[in-house]
């Protein structure tokens, strides 16, 4: 089996497990089949989706990424706090998006430069800029930013509302929530990048053997330093995305979200030993994450309990690519 046929077998195995969620946890509660449960799914998945998308690129590489986490509390904050110093909304997001980057970049020089593992090298970046964000606010979270800062989470597209006979606001369609059509607009160029340009035919060269990719002539270096300043910039982005939503910039933000986006990757196909992967299947797998935590509180399931069985669910889908490898 070659490693495109083992891509698609476990895409379609993440899309089965994803239906198969779906079913079961439609019998859960009714309302899990509204339309309102499924826009709020599908923004609570856009962080995920996010990162996700970004630690596909650095895993196809053959690398790992655990800063994403603290660069997205980082870039939060900076976008905050450039937005109350005075620059306008789109401005501070710029500079969140900025911020994002150049930790991504430290990360791919540590990497290619220093050639320091990456999951030495990113976990120094995930002490760094937490520790960061946490001293340029002094552990305090970031309120008073204004409408403008909440448009972006907290706006939809074609929401419906008609006001009743007793005055009062009737939603009729909650709209496409903008941190969901932004997801959809990564995931579509993202995957072009990776599957219609030379440069995504090199990261996936990289993952695959390194030694040969710089023998053929790839730049091995410049595209490993995308790889990460795109996962930093996607972080920053998640970041803008998430404190816009919550209408406050939380330095203390993001924590664990860095496993998500494994999980996510791994679940939908993207190889810890590089080479392979797609955004779709990450997608997939954001979506599973998603759905499992949804219907799992819809059932009254408590936090710590679902912490045991994604828990459990990403250890199967690692064994289940280990396995995958070694045939």
């Amino acid at each position: 089996m070659t490693d495109k046929q083992k891509d698609l077998f476990q895409k379609f195995a993440a899309l089965a497990s994803l239906i198969a969620l779906t079913a079961v946890f439609s019998f859960v509660s009714d309302s899990f089949f509204s339309v309102g449960n499924g826009m709020t799914v599908a923004l609570q998945v856009t962080s995920i989706a996010y990162l996700g998308i970004g630690a596909t690129c650095v895993i196809i590489t053959g690398g790992i990424d655990l800063s994403v986490g603290a660069i997205l509390a980082l870039a939060g904050v900076v976008a905050a706090l450039a937005v109350k110093a005075g620059l306008p909304v789109p401005l501070g997001m710029l500079c969140g998006l900025v911020v994002g980057a150049l930790c991504g970049l430290v990360n791919g020089l540590c990497v290619t430069l220093l050639r320091l593992p990456p999951f030495i090298a990113t976990l120094g970046m995930m002490m760094v800029a937490r520790g960061v964000a946490l001293q340029i606010t002094d552990a305090k979270a970031i309120g008073g930013l204004g409408d403008g800062f909440a448009a972006l989470g907290n706006g939809s597209l074609a929401r419906i509302v008609n006001i009743g006979a007793d005055g009062f606001p009737d939603v009729v369609f909650p709209g496409i929530p903008y941190p969901v059509l932004l997801m959809i607009a990564l995931a579509v160029a993202v995957a072009v990048l990776l599957n219609r340009t030379t440069l995504g035919r090199f990261i996936y060269a990289i993952g695959s053997n390194t030694e040969a990719a710089r023998l053929s002539g790839v730049d091995v270096r410049g595209v490993t330093v995308f790889a990460y300043v795109l996962s930093g910039t996607l972080a920053g982005l998640t970041g803008c995305v998430l404190m816009s939503r919550l209408v406050t910039a939380q330095p203390s933000e993001g924590l664990m979200y860095e496993l998500d986006a494994i999980a996510a990757a791994v679940i939908g196909g993207t190889s810890l030993s590089g080479g392979v992967g797609t955004i779709s299947g990450t997608v997939i797998g954001a979506f599973v994450i998603g759905i499992l935590r949804n219907g799992l509180n819809m059932g009254g399931v408590s936090a710590f309990t679902q912490q045991i069985i994604i828990g459990l669910v990403i250890l199967l889908t690692v064994w289940i690519d280990q396995m995958r490898h070694r045939r």
